[in-house]
């Protein structure tokens, strides 16, 4: 077999690997991934306070964040806008989102920064995963959501970086320090397992139709 022979055969596999990875709906997109990660190298002080912002890409001041930022931020590296996606899909099925905050009506300054309507939306995405305490049931660019002291909700993205005993895969999130990787999948009650792996939906692209909710 010649050089170029096996040079050709060479890029031919590594194309049908690309592809098929990209058709694996357990593959995350690594740019919503090294964008999650990339994050942690700013300074981000923790802000949940209600602020308008533009639509659709709003966001709020890039030094401000809570969890769900991170998130946001991470899926809009690949032209995945989540303000755009759940307003939408709040707007055609408004019943089957949470009303703990008295909401009458969809607001695209907030719905999308608050964890359960994430949840509510990834659910009717068909993007739910059994939560489980095994480590290796959570894949890289997963979403997590727990509930931490207080009753307060939080989401975070799981990285390819595992714990030091290699049990555990380490997740990228903002606990209140800004976003950083650590070990704590397991700390605290996990209320829900995330597999989003969405088409992109930039400007000027309308999100795909929403599955019936269940």
């Amino acid at each position: 077999m010649t050089r170029t022979l096996r040079l050709a055969l060479l890029a031919l596999a590594c194309l049908g690997a690309a592809l098929a990875a990209r058709a694996d709906p357990a593959t995350a997109d690594p740019r919503v991934l090294a964008a999650a990660l990339a994050q942690t190298a700013a300074r981000v002080t923790y802000d949940g306070a209600y602020r308008r912002i533009g639509y659709p890409g709003g966001d709020v001041p890039a030094h401000l964040g809570v969890c769900t930022d991170v998130v946001i931020r991470a899926y809009r590296a690949a032209g995945v806008d989540l303000q755009v996606l759940v307003h939408e899909d709040m707007k055609a099925a408004f019943a089957e989102y949470p009303r703990a905050w008295g909401m009458r009506r969809p607001d695209p300054n907030i719905d999308h920064r608050r964890v359960p309507n994430l949840q509510a939306f990834f659910r009717r995405r068909g993007a739910e995963v059994a939560v489980s305490r095994r480590g290796g049931d959570y894949l890289p660019g997963d979403l997590v959501t727990w509930l931490l002291p207080g009753n307060l909700p939080h989401i975070g993205m799981v990285t390819g970086r595992r714990s030091a005993d290699g049990a555990r895969p380490l997740i990228v999130h903002n606990i209140g320090r800004g976003p950083e990787v650590g070990d704590m999948l397991f700390e605290y009650p996990v209320t829900g397992h995330y597999r989003f792996r969405p088409e992109a939906t930039g400007p000027g692209r309308p999100p795909p139709a929403s599955r019936p909710g269940r």
